[in-house]
């Protein structure tokens, strides 16, 4: 038999080799950037000798690797959620109903930054991120408009926060309250995984260790009051949007998972009482069959790793998961090719196993999604449950010699990285040493190198371009507007209230902080009940806790050695070379982000590429306002600023840099350039603000290299 079996592998190969005109098969293998090696033919001999993956296990048995339930999705589907967030609770609060009458099935709510950092609508620091990235929520007050008619007991809320999510999950406890709700009604999850904002996505407010003793007190918390609502969501999603490769989103992810289950136990809680309401929450790139084997690989990990904690409740070793197709998948040029994306992504997470799944609209590598793009998103996953017959079969890629090896590989590469952290005394360690950031940032300049050198295709920007750009309708908010209304609230909140009562309930919750003692969502929730606001709270935390503020550290040739002999990437060395021999020194740029926007993979990835090629660089901390910028680039005597712009921040804080400028440096020598989620309607808003060069999303790194030494060249 085996000799059969070699016969026809030997004829199988002449064939390939011949038809494909190379000297042997393993000559189109090859290497993800994973860094796991994928095969032309896969055979029944892939599937001998693993460690981790069972190819004979069953839905719902351990390891789980063929899905949660035994019934998937066959009983019953996923669960289908579209992001919602839009200025004010009260907009907010139209789009969720019509959603819902649409056929959306849960909530998942996207505050603005504002709120994620814990300050409040009229704080000065944030005039120019006030409702443009999701929805401002200043007290109970907005929490209650937010729901509005929506009823909590019967509505899962996913809640994406993190700094501020002691008064945030406050506020939606009493909101639930005052409609007459006991807590333990309340369902859906807050996706509280802090250690993830200290890698990547930095909406973080206190340092690493005050932060994981709020993750302790919410898990305590929710255990002991709220039996159907998930605790903690714990993250992938933004280390892919990040530029993590998929090894490394599920290894730090379920890193992240142990160190939230160590944190609970530490206040005394058995496994059993707490893990079952752990979740996951995971992105789903392009790369089909990976991302397949990614959710596979994440059950059959964290079944073995729940396993080592001592858990013995079925659900306690049962990984659950949300999934929300790409953000970075998304593009500017060529947009409505972000529909097809999108849908294939949401197969590749149903054919995975989530549980609950969120579809990007295809506008939002350029705005926020309007009505019109939510609903091709939302019906993406209404036709995958409806007409494709994918909910008849459980697991129905089981058994494929492809994705059962892949699963096992994944499995493989992503415990090496677990037990690499494990070795540094656990994530919260890993994260303060800088690991996983700098691993995630070096994999995400790998990625932009191959989109801009051609080695990874991306259809519509580097391939296969459309020659005439379609038109878009983007969403537009008035930021200054919402502004002033929140403010018009907050003002009205606190005239009303009992200022005495909430003095002191703001003073318990400080005191508990320092001391180490209660449980601190319980006394936010008293705080909150008292009228006190999301900015208050998050104060009286910080008296104790103090502020965190990351340190820049780039990596350095991961971009340049994929241009070793380009042609393009050696015609700009030799300008900046040219330049610095007529000028005495190199050409320098100021790269920044502006406001709370924590976003900052694309500022790191123009800072780390730029050096490559030659300039001088400066990387500006994050959380600048306007006036940090324009004295950083007098005093550092720049050429040029570079601003990284994702949360529609564009509009607001780019003038205000302009005039800054304008105040200090008479001379006007500094050239301005703007990239990012920019919507090609507001690119003359900007050239009229004197903006020297935009460059939206799918910009090559050498196309605006190469713009801005000339353009510093002329100045």
């Amino acid at each position: 038999m085996k000799k059969d079996k070699n016969n026809r592998l030997n004829n199988w190969e002449k064939k390939f080799v011949k038809e494909v005109k190379i000297e042997a098969s393993n000559e189109f293998s090859y290497e993800t950037d994973e860094g796991i090696s994928i095969n032309p033919l896969y055979t029944s001999e892939d599937l001998l000798n693993y460690e981790f993956n069972d190819v004979n296990s069953l839905p719902g048995e351990w390891p789980y690797t063929r899905g949660p339930k035994a019934s998937m999705y066959t009983n019953r589907p996923w669960t289908i959620r579209q992001y919602a967030g839009f200025s004010t609770a009260e907009e907010s609060n139209k789009f969720y109903r019509k959603n819902l009458e649409a056929g959306q099935m849960g909530l998942s709510v996207a505050f603005d930054l504002p709120t994620h950092r814990g300050y409040d609508s009229d704080d000065e620091i944030v005039m120019g991120d006030v409702g443009k990235a999701g929805v401002a929520i200043d007290s109970v007050e907005d929490m209650k408009i937010l729901f509005d008619g929506i009823p909590l007991e019967k509505m899962s809320v996913s809640m994406t926060m993190n700094g501020a999510v002691l008064p945030v999950l406050a506020a939606f406890i009493v909101a639930g309250e005052e409609q007459g709700l006991d807590k333990k009604v309340l369902s859906g999850t807050i996706q509280n995984d802090i250690l993830k904002e200290f890698m990547v996505r930095n909406t973080y407010i206190y340092p690493p260790e005050p932060s994981m003793r709020i993750v302790a007190d919410i898990i305590e918390y929710t255990a002991n009051e709220m039996p159907k609502f998930n605790s903690i969501s714990i993250s992938g999603y933004h280390m892919q949007e990040a530029g993590a490769n998929n090894v490394q989103e599920l290894a730090f992810t379920l890193a992240d998972g142990m160190e939230y289950v160590r944190a609970a136990m530490s206040k005394g809680l058995a496994v059993d009482d707490f893990a079952p309401r752990l979740s996951f929450f995971f992105a789903i790139g392009t790369d089909f069959f990976m991302e397949i084997a990614k959710l596979r690989a994440a059950r059959t990990l964290w079944a073995r790793i729940m396993q080592d904690f001592g858990a013995k409740n079925e659900k306690s070793l049962t990984l659950r998961t949300h999934c929300q197709t790409s953000g970075v998948s998304l593009t500017e040029k060529d947009p409505y090719n972000n529909i097809v994306r999108t849908s294939y992504e949401a197969l590749s997470a149903i054919l995975g196993g989530t549980q609950s799944l969120h579809t990007n609209s295809f506008d939002e590598a350029i705005a926020l999604p309007t009505e019109f793009s939510s609903r091709i998103a939302r019906n993406t996953q209404l036709i995958l449950q409806n007409e494709t017959g994918v909910t008849k079969t459980v697991d129905p890629l089981a058994g494929s010699y492809f994705v059962e090896k892949l699963t096992e590989d994944m499995c493989s590469a992503a415990w090496k990285i677990i037990e690499e952290v494990e070795e540094m005394g656990g994530m919260t360690k890993a994260v303060a040493a800088g690991m996983p950031k700098l691993s995630i940032e070096e994999s995400a300049t790998k990625k932009q190198a191959k989109v801009d050198s051609g080695k990874r295709i991306v259809v519509g920007v580097n391939k296969f371009k459309n020659p005439k750009e379609p038109k878009i309708d983007v969403l537009v908010i008035d930021n200054e507007k919402v502004r002033e209304d929140q403010i018009k609230k907050i003002n009205s909140l606190k005239e009303k209230r009992n200022n005495d009562l909430l003095k002191e309930k703001l003073s318990i919750i400080t005191e508990a902080a320092k001391n180490k003692k209660g449980n601190l969502l319980d006394l936010c929730v008293e705080a909150i009940r008292a009228r006190g606001t999301v900015g208050e709270v998050s104060k009286a935390l910080e008296d104790a806790f103090g502020r965190h503020y990351a340190t820049n550290v780039g990596v350095s040739g991961v971009y340049g050695k994929f241009f070793e002999k380009d042609d393009k990437f050696m015609a700009i060395q030799n300008k900046i070379n040219n330049f610095e021999k007529e000028n005495g020194r190199r050409p320098r740029v100021l790269i920044v982000k502006m406001g709370q926007d924590g976003h900052d993979r694309g500022a790191k990835i123009v800072a780390t590429s730029f050096a490559d090629l030659g300039f001088d660089i400066d990387m500006g901390p994050l959380f600048q306002s306007p006036k940090d910028v324009a004295k950083d680039a007098i005093e550092n005597d720049v050429h040029a600023i570079g601003v990284s712009t994702l949360a529609a921040g564009h509009k607001t804080l780019v003038p205000e840099l302009m005039k800054q400028l304008k105040a200090l440096d008479k001379s006007n020598k500094i050239i301005v350039f703007v990239g990012g989620v920019i919507p090609e309607q507001d690119y003359q808003f900007l050239y009229d603000n004197e903006v020297s060069a935009i460059f939206g999303p799918g910009t090559s790194i050498l196309d605006s290299a190469e713009k801005v030494i000339e353009l510093i060249s002329k100045k």
